[in-house]
């Protein structure tokens, strides 16, 4: 997305809660991959999307700083869980320092590990999943929780214009060629219905039928 229209977008749009905004300048402070972060737009239209399903079962794969979570965690409902799952330590524990401050501690449980060996391990059926993470692995992960969540649930898949090099006519980078493999994986599969927003580096919305 052109910068004018990022920054347009910001400006007209919410202002992220005070928690919130403190994960985004620490992490663009401190963190040599700040970009990685879901940022305050796609944040609050991930917090939307959670309010309107009112899910009790989340599953973040790709915690990094925490935003994104706390973000999915504002629509849970009352009695609901979000379980998160991130690969490298650092990024795990600065996660946790903010989980430990905000209202929804309770309800979060952050998974610190390979993401391909944790999820079958959780005995959930998942109402909404949230996609973030290693990009090589995006259909092997997208396999392994359809066929475990109820219709009408929803996963959203991260990255899936990959800095706008899915458009290119030859595809170079092995993670822009698995997130090309993805989008049209996903685009053939009849159980599902799916469409791609182009907020920030690319969203798919997908729906079990």
């Amino acid at each position: 997305m052109p910068q004018d229209v990022e920054t347009y977008a910001v400006q007209h749009s919410s202002q992220p809660e005070p928690l919130l905004q403190e994960v985004l300048a620490y992490t663009e402070q401190h963190h040599s991959k700040a970009h990685m972060i879901s940022g305050a737009v796609q944040g609050l239209l991930l917090q939307q999307l959670s309010q309107m399903l009112r899910p009790k079962r989340i599953l973040e794969i790709g915690t990094f700083t925490g935003f994104s979570a706390l973000c999915l965690t504002a629509g849970l409902a009352s009695d609901g869980l979000l379980y998160t799952i991130e690969m490298r330590a650092e990024d795990a524990a600065t996660a946790q320092t903010f989980f430990d401050r905000s209202v929804y501690k309770h309800q979060l449980h952050l998974l610190q590990g390979d993401a391909k060996q944790i999820i079958p391990t959780l005995q959930e059926s998942w109402d909404l999943v949230f996609i973030d993470a290693d990009k090589v692995s995006y259909i092997e992960y997208y396999e392994m929780l359809i066929p475990r969540m109820a219709s009408g649930s929803f996963l959203l898949a991260d990255n899936v214009l990959f800095h706008g090099e899915v458009l290119q006519d030859e595809l170079k980078g092995k993670n822009a060629k698995a997130i090309a493999a993805f989008n049209a994986h996903v685009q053939a599969d009849d159980r599902t219905q799916n469409v791609l927003l182009t907020v920030r580096d690319g969203l798919m919305l997908i729906r079990k039928k």
